[in-house]
């Protein structure tokens, strides 16, 4: 199968700000040079499903490329599910050294054992549920289940899920359809958390959401991200994810006719995870990639693209912490657990929702 691979130092990207150096400093951790040197030789990783307007990545690739002169950088964007497809069809003869998706599809990708072993920096810094106990995955950033609140469309913006129940929402809400969206999935999830539910009960999400309807709050659910309509003033009130207000707020002009409000009662946090491929062509690369994603450099990279770091403790710089303040009532997704649910929850909702 071929694949349609970019090459990532493409013109665009040399208008990005460069936030990291040349490798002539002290190690971002030990064993750094010595593993650069063995990269350089080489010269190459191949990172599948990284789009560059996705999560940050074109910063991460230009900062990558400023710290190890010598080791090029090369991707594709394929989407989560197809990515597993696609190491899986190439597995006598891999071509990619890492592949990213959301965790869903690195558990898939494990089942099939297209993926290697690999524990990067900060690995024991994880929760045990953002991470394979083999190391077989990792989360790298979460997206946060958030209220996208157009402020032109909506007179007082909602704090709480229970706030989402008042009448003066009528017509308001948009989410995504849960039986056919991971983001719908982590809504019910968010839900959940926030009514007295749990990554064991969902229940409470689903009941929650069928509530959202009887009255009537909820204009309608998608089976497909609706930010083009967001932007153009369609949407009210969209239970999505932090990161795409954000990006409306701070880049996509809506200033500050958006708020973005993490619920009060809780919300959920989805893992975006990475792997190591297995038999990866350029195995040195690929831990050299991996464990830089992982560095608190690499985190606050993530972080100025409105994702949250999956490590803990990560200082963020004052103007990114001010647009992502510390929200304590995020929960985090137990994506093994998540995936067992999603049966329950595709016919929980349809029952309770639909009527179906």
């Amino acid at each position: 199968m071929a694949f349609k691979i970019k090459a990532a130092v493409v013109a665009a990207l040399s208008m990005l700000p460069i936030t990291a150096h040349a490798f002539d400093g002290p190690e971002l951790y030990d064993g750094e040079k010595a593993l650069y040197e063995q990269a350089k030789e080489e010269g190459l990783v191949v990172s599948f499903d990284t789009g560059p307007t996705w999560a940050n990545w074109a910063a991460q690739f230009k900062n990558f490329k400023q710290r190890y002169p010598g080791v090029e950088m090369v991707y594709n964007d394929l989407g989560s599910a197809a990515t597993v497809v696609a190491l899986d069809k190439s597995r006598n003869r891999p071509q990619a050294d890492t592949a990213y998706y959301f965790a869903g599809s690195a558990l898939d990708a494990v089942d099939r054992d297209v993926v290697a072993p690999f524990e990067p920096v900060n690995f024991d810094k994880l929760p045990s549920e953002l991470r394979d106990d083999a190391g077989k995955w990792f989360t790298i950033h979460k997206l946060d289940v958030a209220f996208l609140v157009n402020k032109k469309l909506v007179k007082n913006t909602p704090q709480s899920w229970a706030d989402l129940l008042k009448p003066e929402y009528k017509n308001s809400v948009v989410y995504l359809d849960p039986r056919s969206t991971g983001q719908g999935q982590v809504v019910v999830f968010a839900a959940a958390f926030g009514n007295g539910g749990s990554m064991d009960d969902v229940k409470p999400g689903i009941e929650y959401l069928a509530k959202l309807h009887k009255s009537e709050n909820v204009l309608r659910t998608m089976g497909t991200t609706p930010y083009a309509q967001f932007l153009k003033g369609e949407i009210p009130i969209w239970v999505g994810y932090e990161n795409d207000g954000l990006k409306a707020k701070y880049k996509d002009g809506m200033g500050d006719d958006i708020d973005v409000v993490i619920p009060k009662e809780a919300s959920a946090a989805a893992p975006y995870a990475i792997s190591m491929v297995k038999d990866a062509p350029n195995p040195s690369a690929a831990k050299l990639w991996l464990n830089y994603i992982m560095t608190e450099e690499g985190q606050v990279t993530f972080a100025e693209g409105y994702v949250r770091p999956s490590v803990p403790g990560i200082k963020l710089p004052a103007d990114v912490a001010e647009k992502m303040p510390d929200a304590p009532q995020i929960k985090p997704l137990d994506i093994v657990k998540a995936t067992k649910l999603k049966a329950e929850i595709d016919s929980g909702w349809s029952k309770a929702v639909l009527g179906q």
